[in-house]
Order: C-alpha cells, then structure tokens, then sequence
C-alpha cells in the first residue's frame, strides 16, 4: 500500500499541499488522511483515487456543496446509491451541455481557421 506525504501526494495530483488540506478540511474527502507518528499526514491509494474522483468533478464544474454531498453520501455507506447515482446523472446532463457548447465554438473556430487558411494559401 501506497504512503506517500503531502508533498509527495500534490506531485502525484498536480494538487498543491494546501488544496489537499482544504479538500480535507472541508469535507470533501471519505475520512481522515492518516498520520505518521510525527503528525504528517500519510496517503494511501485509496485516498489518492478518491481525490482524482474529486478533481474531475470539480473540474467539470460541479459545485463544492454537491462534492462535499458525494463525499458524506460515500462515507455513509450502502443504502444512498440511488441519491448519489441521482447527483452524478443531474451533474452529467450540466456537463453534457458544456461540452455541446464548446464543440459549437470550436466549429465556429475551425470555419474562420477554414476561411483564412483559404485566403493565406497553403505557404503559411
């Protein structure tokens, strides 16, 4: 099993140290990091995962109240998985509908890149 320090830990998720304490102290992860007889904080692969879940959902938008809700219906245990289920299929439709609007403007981009790679000519 993985234990790897905080240092070692915001390397390995292109987190910093202190976003790893805030999703700590916020309730966005499933319990405690655990400690080192020095008090340093000691991550597993289990906590690693979970904070690459939490960094994927944040970084598809969704709001921290709805993370720190996944994290306590998690921590809760068998018998919600129709609530967290719910949570992630409203945050998919919210991110389904990013996607269809970026793709949109990336089509708008690609039709003027079109239209001035047609006016430059191929020595561009």
């Amino acid at each position: 099993m993985t234990s790897l320090s905080i240092a070692e830990a915001a390397e390995q998720t292109g987190l910093t140290a202190h976003t790893l304490r805030y999703y700590e102290r916020d309730g966005l992860l499933l319990h405690a990091v655990e400690r080192a007889s020095s008090g340093h904080r000691r991550y597993t692969d289990e906590d690693l995962r979970w904070i690459q879940m939490v960094t994927r959902l944040r970084s598809t938008g969704m709001p921290i109240r709805d993370v720190r809700r996944y994290a306590a219906l998690v921590r809760e245990g068998d018998g919600n998985e129709a609530e967290r289920l719910a949570l992630l299929l409203a945050h998919r439709e919210v991110v389904e509908r990013q996607l269809a609007e970026v793709t949109s403007h990336l089509r708008a981009i690609d039709y003027k890149i079109a239209l001035y790679e047609g006016k430059v000519g191929p020595e561009a």
